[in-house]
């Protein structure tokens, strides 16, 4: 039996697509491990948002040849379908599929043993024959579990090389995300989050619209044994009126919506190629918090594209500080090949890419911490996390999220992890934590 290893580089659908590979191994009698345990066979699937994602990648590989010399080192994602020839090239890969290959790599390489020549094998169709809908949702590796429901993108944003490494938009039916929804109930999991490349776009089958992200929306909420839907990651051009709506008066998704911004100046959205300008995204904002007064809103935003002239960012900042959101994912643009942000001048220089994200960085923070001091004093839900990131055992402490995304700090107590429970939201710690009292006396207020 040989023992195989998973290093996940990038986002939520990420997670989801190496759990199911590696489910698909453990059946063909693979014995998963940690990264650190002497593994035969190293997996590592990758993601090429920013350069920096590819630097990690060949870090990874190295580590890989650290833990065992004479290990089997097969790399996945979009890195391997956009650069495929420039990773067969890195010392110790053994083997690199594409978009079209990764679900098959049991299929393509049944021994994983290496090749005499020393070269590496390179599977990698052209994008364009990534077609096929791979269900996939992650297990084990969170306590909440990431739901793929829609992959690849039909958007030709100006920055972005997801469509070039995972195709056109598609997605599964709402019958088999119910029916993985329910599987996952019976396993235990208490929250889902639904995940994918532009999720608002679902109910793409064979380039024809079937289906809508309502109507899974809608089929989703009367899934039993789930406590709570969270929906990773909005398009706000498709984040309609009727979806927020219904989320408000949902049984099971919660008031926490992730909606990509991008830049707050027309201008620059329009040199982006986004499909909305940002007095829709306000009204998005707006109608959230009329309905939901206490939903979290986080926001993507990239500084320094190409042609944002200082007058612009600015407009960002300000745009962004008058907004009623709740955090920040602030990306610094990076240049990627074969994007059309690449022809567009001109080209901000790196050191006010990095003041101006320093900026973001700080208002993010004055956001969230001003998000979680209006929810001190209410009542809310927790649920307890099991993630060695989210516990400080040696502390006696543990850490879960409100349904809105709150991040709290209680006492650890082993029977609370995976279990929901109401505290009422009492104070900000040092670490930016809300500390609790447990409304059932279970968790001790600190």
């Amino acid at each position: 039996m040989k023992k195989v290893a998973f290093y996940t580089l990038g986002c939520k659908l990420n997670f989801s697509e190496t759990s199911t590979i590696a489910r698909l191994l453990e059946q063909q009698g693979f014995q998963r491990v940690e990264f650190n345990q002497q593994p035969d066979v190293f997996i590592i699937n990758t993601c090429s948002v920013t350069e920096n994602a590819d630097k990690k990648c060949r870090k990874i590989v190295r580590e890989a040849q650290k833990i065992n010399p004479d290990g089997y080192v097969a790399i996945l994602g979009c890195y391997a379908q956009l650069k495929p020839q420039e990773i067969a090239e890195i010392p110790g890969v053994d083997v690199v599929l594409g978009a079209a290959e990764k679900f098959r790599l049991h299929e393509l390489i049944p021994t994983f043993e290496k090749e005499p020549t020393g070269r590496a094998r390179v599977f990698n169709s052209p994008i364009e024959e990534a077609i096929d809908y791979h269900a996939s949702y992650s297990l084990n590796d969170r306590t909440r579990t990431f739901l793929k429901v829609q992959d690849g993108c039909d958007y030709p944003c100006s920055y972005c090389t997801i469509p070039l490494a995972r195709g056109r938009s598609r997605s599964d039916s709402v019958a088999n995300v119910v029916r993985a929804a329910q599987e996952i109930a019976q396993r235990g999991v208490k929250e889902i989050v639904l995940t994918g490349v532009n999720i608002g776009d679902f109910g793409l089958q064979n380039d024809q619209r079937v289906e809508t992200f309502f109507d899974l929306v809608k089929a989703l909420d009367e899934v039993e044994g789930i406590e709570r839907f969270r929906i990773s990651s909005i398009e706000p051009n498709l984040l309609t009126d009727e979806i927020i709506a219904f989320v408000a008066q949902s049984k099971r998704f919660v008031p926490h919506f992730h909606v990509p911004l991008q830049s707050g100046s027309n201008k620059v959205l329009a040199f982006m190629r986004r499909r909305y300008r940002r007095e829709l995204y306000a009204n998005r904002v707006a109608k959230i918090k009329e309905l939901m007064p206490h939903a979290c809103i986080g926001v993507d935003v990239i500084v320094g594209h190409p042609g944002e002239t200082e007058e612009e960012f600015k407009e960002t900042y300000l745009f962004l500080n008058e907004l009623e959101i709740s955090y920040l994912h602030v990306f610094t643009y990076s240049e990627r090949a074969n994007t059309h942000a690449l022809a567009i001048k001109p080209v901000v220089p790196g050191n006010l890419r990095a003041d101006r994200s320093k900026m973001l960085h700080i208002l993010s923070d004055k956001k969230r911490r001003a998000f979680y001091e209006s929810q001190l004093g209410r009542k809310a839900t927790v649920l307890f996390e099991e993630d060695a990131d989210r516990a400080d055992t040696q502390n006696g402490l543990m850490q879960g999220f409100t349904e809105n995304y709150v991040r709290v700090t209680a006492k650890y107590d082993p029977l609370l992890i995976n279990e929901t429970k109401q505290v009422r939201l009492t104070e900000i710690n040092s670490d930016g934590h809300v500390e609790v009292e447990d409304l059932d006396e279970l968790v001790l207020h600190h």
